[in-house]
């Protein structure tokens, strides 16, 4: 009997990022990378699947437009969907065809790592659709294979990927350093500056990147070093730490991405407008209260605590081109959804056209 089975997932901000990969066929890093769960309630994918006989081929609608998942005009992320598809019928011996039907709460492609929260909530719904049942961390894995940073989304609070040592990723694993609840102060304040689907991919960026960049060589071991002050600074709930953490390795990370040949250019006027408010503030009251981030796109993130919020809203309101800011706290890990909840219309195969 035909079933939907539909999920919500969160993105993830990582403090010490993910860039550069040891084997793009299966998304290792060069490095460890450690980040803060994104509350779903906030800034969430859903995505509902069903995998059907009626179907002639697998379907995927993103925000309402259908996607390309085979042929060469297949972008990369649906090349590892459709591989990860088959891997699933392998497993199961059903080889039914599959509608997918995904939307994001906030822009995708723009540096908010919709990819991510897209890669869990795909693989939260689509398991079940097979009969399917895995352990988190295998789950996980799955998702890191559609994109890297998703095996961070699938575990609340804050979360450390680890680089591993293994040449097949075998022991490349995200596992939980502290739940949603052990900090609930701090605050991720996103702003979107712009929506506009960034030129460089962050697939293509990764690659470049590693293989044309001077400065990257000392990459890896400055962000290894900084995963771990990081955990120590969340231990200890301290703010001034941990923001001067987060704006180091941002400012490395693009860094490397400037020197990349031809250079990536993720960062507009007004993210270094974001990024010099930022260190003016932290200046004037003589120590940091907040920290700038930006992920493979223009809109920061800023990290503060409930404390300073209102003083870190005040600074971004004289930027004129903040369009939107998104506050979001530390929140749980992804979930299955109530029946009720489905994006497919099940009498025509189709999304729901109401999106509802």
């Amino acid at each position: 009997m035909e079933k939907v089975f539909s999920s919500e997932a969160s993105p993830n901000i990582a403090f010490i990022k993910y860039w550069g990969k040891r084997s793009a066929n299966r998304n290792i890093p060069t490095n460890s990378s450690i980040s803060m769960t994104l509350d779903p309630r906030v800034l969430n994918t859903r995505t509902s699947i069903v995998a059907s006989e009626r179907l002639k081929e697998d379907r995927l609608f993103i925000n309402g437009e259908p996607q390309v998942l085979g042929g060469a005009s297949a972008t990369e992320k649906s090349k590892y969907i459709v591989r990860t598809l088959e891997y699933v019928r392998d497993l199961s011996g059903n080889r039914s065809k599959v509608l997918i039907v995904s939307q994001n709460s906030f822009p995708s492609g723009a540096g908010i790592a919709s990819s991510a929260s897209g890669a869990v909530a795909l693989i939260e719904a689509l398991l079940p659709s097979f009969g399917i049942t895995l352990d988190a961390d295998r789950k996980s894995d799955l998702a890191r294979l559609i994109s890297g940073s998703a095996c961070r989304s699938y575990f609340g609070g804050i979360v450390k990927w680890n680089v591993g040592k293994e040449s097949d990723g075998s022991d490349s694993h995200a596992e939980q350093v502290f739940d949603e609840n052990y900090w609930p102060e701090l605050v991720d304040l996103v702003m979107v500056v712009s929506k506009a689907r960034k030129a460089v991919s962050s697939s293509e960026g990764h690659e470049l990147t590693v293989k044309t960049s001077v400065l990257y060589k000392e990459r890896p071991a400055f962000a290894e070093d900084g995963v771990k002050k990081v955990i120590a600074a969340v231990s200890k709930r301290d703010l001034n730490a941990l923001a001067e953490l987060i704006m180091r390795d941002s400012n490395n990370m693009h860094a490397t991405m400037m020197d990349t040949w031809p250079p990536i250019m993720y960062l507009t006027d007004v993210s270094k407008q974001v990024i010099y408010a930022i260190h003016d503030l932290n200046k004037g009251k003589g120590k940091n209260i907040a920290g700038y981030t930006f992920d493979a796109g223009p809109n920061p993130h800023i990290i503060t605590t409930d404390d300073y919020k209102e003083e870190v809203l005040g600074v971004l309101s004289k930027i004129p081109e903040n369009t939107k800011i998104i506050e979001s706290h530390s929140g749980h890990g992804p979930k299955l959804l109530a029946d009720g909840d489905s994006l497919i219309d099940m009498e025509s195969l189709l999304p729901k056209k109401d999106g509802k």
